[in-house]
């Protein structure tokens, strides 16, 4: 499998409202043949619709997944006024919801059911500050 980088960056949506952004990570099994297959599952082609739908219909804006090796990277950006809890909640009984996440659970190192289970919201630690220190 080609690990395809990019120097040129990925444009990112202008959304009509100030957003928040969640990072999670999680780790897929670390087997070429697997993480390629997790890849195609998420091309828009074979993405399933289903639950292109439910994510917006929570309130998330955009969602991204980065991958290096087997390492996940996802952001995801919402209005101001998202609660993750309810969100995730209601997300969990939305069409094909439960059945993509027992799909995509072949390919995780997880332990976890749901989305919210098995991906890991990281702590921001660094941002590039308003002042330097003025």
């Amino acid at each position: 499998m080609e690990v395809i980088k990019t120097k040129v960056g990925y444009t990112q949506k202008k959304h009509n409202q100030s957003v928040k952004r969640y990072c999670q990570t999680l780790d897929l099994i670390d087997d070429s043949q697997m993480v390629q297959a997790y890849v195609d599952a998420h091309t828009e082609t074979n993405h399933w619709k289903e639950i292109r739908t439910g994510l917006r219909d929570v309130g998330i804006l955009e969602m991204e997944i980065y991958m290096l090796g087997n390492k996940l990277f996802m952001v995801i950006e919402t209005g101001l006024d998202f609660d993750w809890d309810a969100a995730f909640s209601k997300l969990d009984t939305l069409p094909r919801q439960a059945e993509w996440e027992n799909k995509m659970s072949f390919f995780q190192r997880s332990n976890g059911k749901t989305s919210s289970e098995k991906w890991q919201l990281m702590e921001r630690i660094f941002c590039l500050y308003d002042s330097d220190g003025e």
